[in-house]
């Protein structure tokens, strides 16, 4: 090596951000970069700590020695997360419609909307496990299914899709129970809105401001009416407007996770009935008929 090719060695890349250059040099970077880092958490609280991951990372008990159970479990469990903040989310919104504070209210049904693509993303990774693979942990799972999610049923409700029947998975834990239940009863996320646009001036009529909330949301010719009067003239009704296309974003979003739901478990069960005893992919299809805002996407057709 000559004495020119050595001392281009050992010196450092002049204007490099990330200190590239000799051993000694990057050593040295490296230690500036943590040094006054705090080390001892013997007395205050860490990040393990806070995030409480003594818990959650020792929340995975497969039943099986079957390697991808792991996977199964962790997929479920990190999709309950995201269902757990899209609920905050969504409730924090409705009170904020009911307040009239709709700006609050589109950040998070924005954010409603991200976390849905995470869920749908999540199904990309559990798609991973073949057929055969499912096979061997399957009987581990006894009669228990994601159709049992308690989270799931929440949410559903809260976007209008109420059905009683529903509750039934529920009844042997009085305390889920009573807040599924209490979901059900109670006025959902577009219930709210449509009592928005009456509050707003426009014509909704009484049958559906005063409907049996425990029923599924039906079409109904006012509200279509009202929604119609919104996109024909934004700029008199632009938070009316902005509130129906973050609607129809997060149905939109909503959809992509129930689609890709059951091409997952067509892929890896088929047409098998489902571990809960659903139908399995034909329940699962069958919801994809499900339309949580109708007048928002039949008005389109009207334009």
């Amino acid at each position: 090596m000559t004495d020119h090719m050595k001392m281009m060695e050992d010196k450092p890349a002049q204007g490099c951000p990330f200190g590239h250059g000799s051993a000694s040099h990057m050593a040295a970077d490296n230690a500036e970069g943590w040094h006054n880092a705090q080390l001892d958490f013997s007395k205050s609280m860490s990040y393990g700590d806070y995030l409480s991951l003594g818990s959650i990372l020792h929340a995975q008990h497969p039943l099986s020695p079957d390697h991808n159970e792991m996977l199964f479990i962790i997929q479920h469990q990190t999709s309950e997360l995201w269902m757990k903040l899209a609920l905050y989310e969504l409730r924090a919104a409705l009170a904020a419609v009911h307040r009239d504070e709709l700006p609050p209210a589109f950040k998070m049904l924005a954010r409603v909307s991200r976390i849905l693509e995470q869920l749908v993303q999540a199904w990309n990774v559990l798609s991973t496990m073949t057929p055969s693979e499912y096979t061997s942990m399957r009987p581990s799972l006894g009669s228990s299914s994601g159709f049992q999610s308690y989270q799931y049923r929440e949410l559903e409700f809260l976007l209008g899709n109420k059905n009683e029947q529903m509750l039934k998975p529920h009844a042997h834990d009085p305390e889920v129970f009573a807040e599924v239940r209490a979901a059900l009863e109670a006025p959902s996320f577009y219930d709210e809105v449509v009592r928005l646009l009456a509050r707003r001036g426009f014509e909704i009529s009484a049958s559906r401001l005063q409907r049996d909330w425990t029923q599924p949301t039906q079409h109904d010719a006012s509200v279509e009416a009202a929604w119609l009067e919104v996109y024909r003239n934004p700029s008199q009704h632009w938070e009316l407007y902005e509130m129906a296309e973050e609607l129809v974003d997060l149905e939109d979003a909503f959809r992509q996770w129930r689609f890709r739901h059951v091409t997952t478990v067509e892929r890896i069960i088929g047409f098998k009935q489902g571990t809960g005893g659903t139908a399995g992919a034909p329940y699962l299809r069958k919801m994809l008929d499900v339309v949580l805002f109708p007048e928002l996407w039949h008005v389109r057709t009207l334009l």
